[in-house]
């Protein structure tokens, strides 16, 4: 395809180690006593990147799922702290991204900060990070609490938290690191700049001990698809993750987080819209239809009850999948993921349908399943038609979905003049044709991941927050 011709993203993600399916390390081929192997991984990473893929992107969650004796029986709860295991995949990966879940409710955001920049050092530009806000108690006990922050604090506390992040990234100017052994000046002490944040959440001097990243700013996923979710994501982020859909859903979506996006100041293309892709591949629909049936399965009655009492925030123990559920949503008092809450509630809403009928309907939902070529007509639409700017694809099992996708669906989006064949950038921004934005302080131009661009103030022109929480002293001028 065309080096200038616009190309679907895609991004190689991963929630439970065996894959999206709660329960496919059930599966045969499935390897669940390697969820703490690093070849495991290693062959993840590797396969996406043979797939040309721009980013890998592991979410996380900082718990146990124990709110039910089923969560611990029936589920993979153990996984590598991501950006641990990132900084592993950097050294056998190459061009591909390298993006995780931070919680901006119980994370800080210098460490934030610090930890991102050196990924984005260790693998030359290819840093990623997954902004999440929380949605579960058991996260807030393992942190001093015992119920989680309410919704719209949480978004709060994360718009303010992304302000300090990319602040502290721009303490040094790209030029500050000097290096002259002859003279003996390490570093420019005019070009070293103090944040010194003070804000309604975050009281943060800097600066930050870690040189500007290679990217400026490494890229910035934000998941969430409620008002505040998707307000967030317009005014911060510069790829948002969100649930997958029929086409026309998935389009109301695109266009509405594009003009939010407008509306603070940015230009659409700015910030790529990625719903998830969870496939299921067959030679035929049947095989692939009966591939999932079989993933169904592997479910047990208890576990599949716990989940649904998780999403709606109500206890079924005791119930049977085959009885009806009399149920009144409230998404106002839902203090979890509100966008989740809402897609249960809108299956429950029929009272005729059983406990069952609406855990399959998700499962169905989420779950694509079909031929190589029905798999890439439909991202094919969604792209086409302003649905979809990519996918993340999540297999539904690992490791032997994403190898499906890669040598199956891969050659056809390629074929299809809708995939690059090979790489032509080498950072994540040059991936998804991002800037690299300018620090707060510089008045030069700016610099595209792998090109000279016109100068543009990103931080201050996307800044959710008012100006007097965004105070920076340059350390020279002091």
């Amino acid at each position: 395809m065309s080096p200038n011709r616009r190309h679907m993203i895609l991004g190689a993600a991963q929630w439970w180690p065996g894959g999206e399916h709660i329960t496919a390390w059930r599966r045969p081929d499935a390897q669940p006593e390697a969820f703490l192997d690093l070849e495991y991984y290693v062959d993840w990473a590797k396969t996406a990147e043979r797939g040309m893929f721009d980013t890998l992107f592991l979410a996380d969650e900082l718990y146990v799922w124990d709110r039910f004796d089923s969560g611990v029986e029936y589920s993979s709860n153990v996984r590598p702290e991501p950006f641990t295991l990132l900084g592993a995949l950097a050294a056998v990966t190459e061009r591909i991204g390298l993006a995780a879940t931070v919680s901006t409710t119980y994370n800080e955001p210098y460490h934030t900060a610090r930890r991102v920049a050196s990924l984005d050092f260790l693998s030359k530009g290819r840093a990623g990070w997954n902004l999440v806000t929380s949605a579960s108690d058991e996260e807030a006990r393992n942190f001093g609490r015992d119920r989680n922050v309410d919704h719209a604090t949480r978004y709060e506390r994360g718009r303010e938290f992304v302000d300090v992040v990319r602040g502290l990234w721009d303490s040094w100017d790209d030029d500050a690191l000097v290096h002259d052994k002859a003279s003996g000046r390490f570093a420019d002490p005019a070009k070293l700049h103090t944040l010194d944040h003070r804000g309604k959440h975050f009281t943060v001097r800097g600066p930050l001990n870690i040189a500007r990243p290679p990217q400026g700013h490494p890229l910035l996923f934000q998941a969430g698809a409620s008002e505040a979710g998707r307000d967030l994501a317009a005014a911060t982020a510069d790829a948002v993750f969100t649930l997958t859909g029929p086409v026309d859903r998935l389009r109301d979506f695109y266009t509405d987080v594009k003009r939010r996006a407008a509306g603070y100041g940015r230009s659409p293309q700015d910030i790529k819209v990625l719903p998830m892709l969870i496939p299921v591949i067959g030679a035929t629909e049947e095989e692939a239809r009966a591939k999932a049936d079989e993933l169904y399965e592997l479910t047990p009655e208890t576990l599949a009850l716990d989940l649904l009492s998780h999403y709606l925030e109500m206890d079924l123990t005791g119930r049977g999948l085959d009885e009806a559920l009399d149920f009144t949503p409230d998404v106002d008092a839902t203090n979890q993921s509100k966008s989740v809450y809402e897609r249960v509630a809108h299956i429950a809403a029929d009272r005729s349908v059983t406990l069952g009928e609406i855990y399959r309907h998700l499962f169905d939902e989420r779950v694509r399943y079909g031929t190589p070529e029905q798999i890439a007509d439909y991202m094919q639409e969604s792209f086409e038609s302003d649905a979809a700017d990519g996918f993340l694809v999540m297999a539904a099992y690992l490791p032997a979905g994403l190898h499906e996708f890669v040598d199956l669906v891969v050659p056809l989006l390629q074929k299809r003049g809708l995939f690059r064949t090979q790489y032509q950038e080498s950072t994540l921004r040059g991936h998804l044709g991002l800037e690299r934005p300018d620090s707060s302080y510089s008045g030069g131009t700016g610099t595209v991941a792998d090109g000279p661009v016109p100068t543009k103030n990103t931080l201050a022109e996307t800044s959710p927050l008012p100006p007097q929480h965004r105070t920076y002293t340059s350390r020279g001028a002091s």
